[in-house]
């Protein structure tokens, strides 16, 4: 089964640097690529990937022409993915890569019935505000979608790309998977992970993003469970004989 490591970033070739070594190293032996979305940067993003490229790594590079933000680079990256099931992982180097192959095998054993593998991060590395207002919304979202996840926001997951491609996008739609995959019918399995130390530069989406506009979103994603209560099981049903 090829697998696809879609990393979305914005300004972060210090990082990038290290990162897809380790990405190469987690990743040998699978059948995979790596897509780097690259959101509109200014820094030596271009160049980074371009070396590698030229090496022969199984890297492509996916680039928006202005930022669009981390949603839109996801599913830049989802819709240009070859494999089977997507990994999805930060390009900030916080998310440890070598939690990628467990997360694709929890949701392969998993089964047929589990569209996602999601990463629940423990002993956070990020500033005691960061970690408040995101433990502030989990809580709220979990109260209301019910989705069965403590911590949506981790970057690591793994998800069916046919099932990704078919979840309703809007800007913020990555923090809010694990009920997007549930209104589509299927589960949630989980991997408890553990953040790292940003290494260069700094967070390119605020707290501004993941906090007041994350009210709207959480409104929305509700809505959008509310509007459909029913996910038949669809069959078709042949003719004596046809195959």
């Amino acid at each position: 089964m090829k697998l696809s490591v879609v990393i979305p970033c914005r300004n972060e070739a210090e990082n990038l640097a290290f990162l897809l070594d380790e990405v190469d190293n987690a990743m040998n032996g699978r059948d995979y690529e790596i897509l780097v979305v690259d959101d509109g940067s200014t820094d030596d993003t271009p160049k980074v990937l371009y070396k590698r490229m030229s090496e022969g790594k199984p890297l492509r590079h996916i680039r928006h022409d202005r930022s669009a933000g981390q949603s839109a680079a996801v599913r830049s990256g989802v819709f240009a993915a070859s494999g089977d099931i997507v990994l999805t992982i930060d390009g900030d180097g916080q998310n440890n890569p070598a939690y990628l192959p467990e997360l694709a095998d929890a949701l392969i054993a998993a089964g047929p019935e589990y569209g996602l593998a999601a990463g629940q991060r423990l002993k956070r590395t990020d500033t005691k505000l960061k970690q408040l207002s995101s433990k502030l919304a989990n809580k709220l979202r979990q109260a209301i979608l019910k989705d069965n996840t403590r911590d949506s926001g981790c970057g690591l997951k793994a998800i069916r790309t046919e099932l990704f491609r078919q979840l309703p996008f809007f800007d913020g739609w990555h923090r809010y998977l694990p009920a997007l995959v549930l209104r589509e019918g299927f589960k949630t399995t989980h991997i408890d992970v553990v953040d790292r130390q940003r290494v260069h530069g700094h967070s390119n989406y605020g707290i501004l993003d993941r906090g007041l506009r994350g009210i709207l979103d959480l409104y929305g994603v509700w809505w959008l469970r509310r509007r459909r209560k029913v996910v038949p099981k669809v069959t078709e049903i042949k003719a004596k004989g046809e195959k």
